[in-house]
This record gives C-alpha cells, sequence and structure tokens, in this order.
C-alpha cells in the first residue's frame, strides 16, 4: 500500500472492557474511607493536559449530559454551577463502580470515586473511575458553549456540552463506515503540509495549523460498524455518501478526548449537510489519452474463480469480480488510449494473469476496443504487485521492446519501473513509463537515512529520493532506443508535490503539469494531496492539451468499495470508491507538436 499506514484507523478498542478493567483495578487499590482530596469537577480537571489528582479521590457534582448507548456505564457529567476559570473544564466522564444503578441524560447526581487519565500521554481524558453515585434528582442540562471558530485549546472544554456554529468542512471519513466518525475541519478541508510547502519547518508549521482545525465527530457509540449513525439526518447513499468536502451545519455534543484526539460525541442529529457533489468523467483536449491508475491490489487469485483469499486484496471470487467490474467502469469513464497501472498483481502474463483477465474484462465492456498488456520478457521484480501498462491496440502502437528496470533501489522497496515506446498514427515516437516508489509505510524496519527524519516526509524518504535520482538516470540512457526524448512518468510516486523525490525530477527538467494548484488524489489522516503524479520531459509537455483528477475514490467512503456494504449493494457496477487514490488523465496533440 503507498501510503504509511491502511487509509483505515487502527481497530479500536470496544469501550465496555476498557470501562470494566480501569474500574476494577482501581477497585482492588482505591480507599473507601468517605475523605477525599479534591472537590467539584473544575478542580479534578485543573488547567493542565492531565489532572493534578490521578490516583486520588475525588468528590464531583453534576448534572449527566451524554451517555454511551451500548451499555458500558460510562457518562458524562457536567457542573451546575461553573467556576471562574475559564481555563478549566467543567466536564468530567465518570465510570460508575459494579452495582451502581444505571445512569440517564438530566440526572443530577454526586459521586465519589478515582481520579484517573483514559489514555497514553497529555491525549487523555480525565475520569472519575469506580465511582460511587447518588442521584439527587433531575436537573436541567447548561447551556453549551457556542463556539464560531476553534478555541485556543480544547482541553479547556474537555467534557463540556458545545454547539459549533461555523461550517465543518469534511475532511477525512476513512472511519465513517466502521465507527462512525468524521474528521472535520474548521475553515475549509486540510491540505497535507508537503503538497503545499517545503518539508522541515514551513510542513511542521503547517501540521500545527492543521491540527488547530480538525476536530472529530463521533457517535457517542463504541460498536463497530453502526446502522444507523446516529447523528446522521439520513443514511448513506448514491445520493447522500458524505463525501470528503462535503459541510455539515449545527453541530453539537459533547468535547470528548479518546483515541489520541478531540472529538464531540454528537449528542443530536446534525442540523443540515451540504453535500459535495460527485464529479462527472473529466473530458480533457487532445487526441491521444494517457490514464493512470492505482488499482488497489487487483489479485485474481488462480485465475480460474478460485485461491482466495488472496495474499492482497479481494477476500473472495465475487469480492473480485466488483473489484474489477469498478475498475473497468472508471476505464470506460475516462476512455484512454495508455493505462499506466500500480499495484497490479505480480503473477506474469499468461491467460490466467490478473493484468491479461483485467484487458480481457475492458474489451468486453469497450465493444471494438483491443486492449494488450505491454509483457515485459522477465518478471517486474519478486513484490507481490508490480507495476503494468496497458494500451488499445486500435488506437496506438508498441514500438521496439519493453524496459524494466531491476536494480539498484528497484530490487526491492520501490517496484520497478516498466518503459514503453509508442506511436499514434504517423505521429511521434514517446515513451510512458509507469512507476511505484516504496511507500511511507513500515516505518519500524526503516534504518539511518531511511528513517523517519521528522520533516514531514515521513520514512524511507531516502530511497524514494534514490529511486528518482536512479530514474531520471536511465530514462536519460533512452531505456526503450526510442531515440525519442518524449516521455511520461507516470504512477504512485508515494511523495507529495513539495517533497524531496518530486522536487529533484523537476530539477532534472521534467515538468509537473498541477505544480502551483491546489490538487489532489489522495487523503491520509484527514488531509489530502498529490501521491499520484505524471511527470513530463519538455518536449512531450509542449503537446499537452489537457489534465485532469478524476476524484472517484480519495473522498469517498469506503462503504462504496467492492467490498463495503453499499458496493456490495450495487447492481450496476459504479466507478465511486474502486481504489483508494483518484486516476488522473492526460490529453495530447502529438500531430501538432511535431
Amino acid at each position: 500500500m503507498p501510503v504509511p499506514v491502511s487509509p483505515l484507523p487502527r481497530r479500536r478498542p470496544a469501550l465496555l472492557p476498557l470501562a470494566v478493567a480501569l474500574a476494577l483495578s482501581l477497585a482492588a487499590c482505591a480507599p473507601r474511607e468517605p475523605a477525599v482530596d479534591v472537590e467539584g469537577i473544575a478542580a479534578v480537571q485543573g488547567s493542565g493536559e492531565r489532572s493534578a489528582f490521578e490516583g486520588r479521590r475525588a468528590r464531583i457534582e453534576g448534572v449527566v449530559t451524554l451517555r454511551f448507548e451500548d451499555g458500558n456505564g460510562g457518562v458524562f457529567v457536567q457542573s451546575l454551577v461553573p467556576d471562574a476559570d475559564p481555563e478549566t473544564a467543567e466536564g468530567l466522564f465518570l465510570l460508575p463502580a459494579p452495582g451502581q444503578p444505571e445512569l440517564r441524560v438530566g440526572q443530577h447526581l454526586r459521586a465519589t470515586g478515582t481520579v484517573a487519565e483514559a489514555g497514553p500521554g497529555e491525549a487523555s481524558l480525565t475520569t472519575l473511575a469506580d465511582a460511587e453515585v447518588r442521584v439527587l434528582g433531575e436537573a436541567p442540562l447548561p447551556a453549551p458553549v457556542v463556539l464560531d471558530a476553534p478555541p485556543p485549546r480544547w482541553e479547556a472544554l474537555e467534557g463540556m456540552r458545545v454547539r459549533i456554529e461555523a461550517p465543518l468542512t469534511v475532511t477525512g471519513n476513512e472511519a465513517l463506515a466502521q465507527y462512525g466518525e468524521l474528521r472535520l475541519a474548521f475553515g475549509g478541508r486540510l491540505m497535507t503540509p508537503t503538497e503545499v510547502v517545503p518539508p522541515g519547518v514551513p510542513a511542521l508549521a503547517r501540521q500545527g495549523e492543521n491540527q488547530a482545525r480538525m476536530i472529530r465527530l463521533d457517535d457517542a457509540r463504541a460498536a463497530q460498524n453502526p446502522d444507523p449513525i446516529a447523528w446522521l439526518p439520513e443514511p448513506l447513499s448514491p445520493a447522500a455518501p458524505l463525501r470528503a468536502g462535503s459541510v455539515l451545519h449545527g453541530v453539537a455534543g459533547v468535547v470528548d478526548q479518546r483515541f489520541g484526539a478531540y472529538r464531540v460525541q454528537a449528542e443530536a442529529e446534525v442540523e443540515r449537510i451540504e453535500q459535495a457533489p460527485r464529479p462527472a468523467a473529466p473530458q480533457v483536449a487532445g487526441s491521444l489519452r494517457i490514464a493512470g491508475m492505482n488499482l488497489l491490489n487487483l489479485f485474481n487469485g488462480d485465475g480460474m474463480g478460485g485461491g482466495f483469499p488472496t495474499a492482497r486484496g479481494a477476500a473472495s471470487a465475487e469480492d473480485y469480480q466488483r473489484q474489477r467490474a469498478k475498475l473497468v467502469a472508471v476505464v470506460q469513464g475516462l476512455d484512454p488510449d495508455i493505462i499506466a497501472a500500480q499495484e497490479m498483481e505480480n503473477d506474469g502474463f499468461g491467460p490466467e494473469s490478473s493484468a491479461r483477465q483485467f484487458a480481457a474484462a475492458l474489451e468486453a465492456a469497450q465493444p471494438g476496443a483491443r486492449w494488450q498488456v505491454v509483457a515485459p520478457e522477465v518478471a517486474p521484480g519478486s513484490d507481490q504487485i508490480a507495476v503494468a501498462l496497458l494500451y488499445r491496440a486500435d488506437r496506438v502502437q508498441a514500438v521496439g521492446r519493453p524496459a524494466l528496470k531491476l536494480d539498484g533501489p528497484f530490487q526491492q522497496g520501490s517496484r520497478p519501473p516498466l518503459a514503453q515506446s509508442f506511436r499514434q498514427g504517423r505521429g511521434p515516437v514517446f515513451t510512458v513509463v509507469s512507476l511505484h516508489f516504496k511507500s511511507k509505510g513500515g516505518c519500524g524496519e526503516a534504518q539511518g537515512a531511511d528513517a523517519n527524519q521528522g520533516d514531514g516526509q515521513a520514512c524511507f524518504n531516502a530511497q524514494r529520493v534514490e529511486s528518482a535520482r536512479v530514474l531520471a538516470d536511465w530514462i536519460a540512457s533512452d531505456p526503450t532506443a526510442s531515440g525519442s526524448d518524449r516521455v511520461a512518468l507516470v504512477g504512485d510516486f508515494n511523495a507529495y508535490g513539495m517533497e524531496d523525490p518530486i522536487r529533484l525530477l523537476r530539477e532534472r527538467g521534467f515538468i509537473d503539469p498541477w505544480q502551483g494548484e491546489e490538487s489532489h488524489s489522495f487523503v491520509f489522516d484527514g488531509q489530502a494531496g498529490r501521491l499520484d503524479h505524471a511527470l513530463l520531459s519538455p518536449s512531450l509537455h509542449a503537446a499537452l492539451r489537457g489534465k485532469a483528477k478524476w476524484a472517484v475514490n480519495s473522498d469517498e467512503s469506503v462503504a462504496f468499495a467492492y467490498d463495503g456494504a453499499l458496493g456490495r449493494a450495487e447492481e450496476t457496477p459504479t466507478p465511486w470508491r474502486s481504489s483508494d487514490h483518484d486516476p488522473l488523465l492526460l490529453g495530447f496533440d502529438l500531430e501538432a507538436a511535431r
């Protein structure tokens, strides 16, 4: 995968076992005498990131403002009368001791328990655990704090009711289907820092700004795959897909801090959602069209309907059929002459290979098209995945033999790039290179210069830089013996637009058609940027007539993927969430550029 980690968040543990374990462990050692060390929610919270009374006994009084709906016993309690210090939060998470009565919203209570911090480091939730509770009656809920902008410190609002009047833009929906959770941003969606500013100090500063603008919306449930999602006014559907870029109005709930981030646990449905529209297939000028596509591990089992689950990709033959059909729908929308693909199964080029079967599926969907697979004489490396080149032989012809770069950084990590020269009609020869550099993942294995340098480029940047240098030298040697300097480098570089590998290739003379534009092909950690690029030699760039990114994937919920609930329900395969990367399309007029 071309990302530091999977686009889905880590599997978060259910709150019930955590709550019970914390309560029982504290019950074993907490004193039972009536004396306490501190009284009042604000005093327990204090003005720091963690309570100064951690591990000590406390007594609090307040009203229940929110309870988790799947029986873990945890509730948020907020003071009826706030103190005078705005830096001390007036809310607290409360875990009753075993045998205490079930609590509900609106109850006025007094509780005595042990102060605990649930979570690592400063990203923890101040909690009153193993609490003995006395219900005093009913009380009105405190008015929510109204926010028109991000607060200076979310910690000062921990456990408190808030209402966000400012519009919030969906900047990441990777956890929506699994956990009922969104990443939202004040002031529009967030760009990956190294997409727009150089690595180092500028990128780290931008990352801090991004974090200050981000907040999560959660569903106050521990259960996975919630259906329906409690705060969502209408279910996810093709008409209401809740893509990244959608805007939410009227978010209200209680400020929580768990799983390493601040979030608002919703207490009601969002008032209104402006759905970001799904874009139509792009149209680009030019008589020659080249597409770049990351296929998200297109593995076909044994090629005869069996062999599932595979090492990567589909878990069943049915899933594989849906996956391939969705990718075919993308190609139908783009209508390219040449495809530079990544994450194709590296299983050869015979009739049972994933590449040949993909070409056959394209032909079946496009009557009259003759799709061919570029087949080098040797295997494209030893990785489970490989790059690929496919082309319409009824529109372009391959010139000479393909070339693979198998040594240097392409022996392991970066996948061997594949180059093939082509000609359209009587036009000039040009070369397309499909490539896939080492990902930002597996940082635990990175050593020396490949370790994360803390500059915003993640790990294995040194290998990606070396891959770019060796690639540029290889292209300069004319590996296909075409005699042409018209070259397109197309693929998943696993590097954003301002990172070292892309800057090196620009310095070597390649032109980035999207440079200086706000564009993206991938969303990670709620930040959008380009891992997928098409870098052109000057002579080929002169023939460029149009370019487009088709946002069919990165902004979509995984619920629409081939193995997601809504993807499985599709009667006719659609291109939506066919991969995790967006495809790109370039249009050229080579005759005019001769």
